[in-house]
């Protein structure tokens, strides 16, 4: 692959990236809160993530550790 980052990523690849298992992706899909994962569904069957709403998903879930 080249420099420029792969923007759709399979839930495969989001794993591998992120460290969230299938499993989590999934609760997390499904959540009926503010905690919904965004994602696109192709075809009514293949699920792909927009980094660039993942990384406004993830920013909006940020939490500040405190020592």
């Amino acid at each position: 692959m080249t420099n420029i980052e792969k923007r759709w990523l399979d839930i495969s690849e989001f794993e591998e990236e992120f460290h969230i298992s299938k499993s989590a992706q999934s609760k997390f899909r499904m959540a009926s809160n503010s905690s919904t994962l965004p994602f696109s569904k192709i075809g009514g069957k293949f699920i792909r993530y927009d980094r660039l709403l993942i990384d406004k998903w993830l920013e909006a879930h940020n939490v500040q550790g405190g020592i």
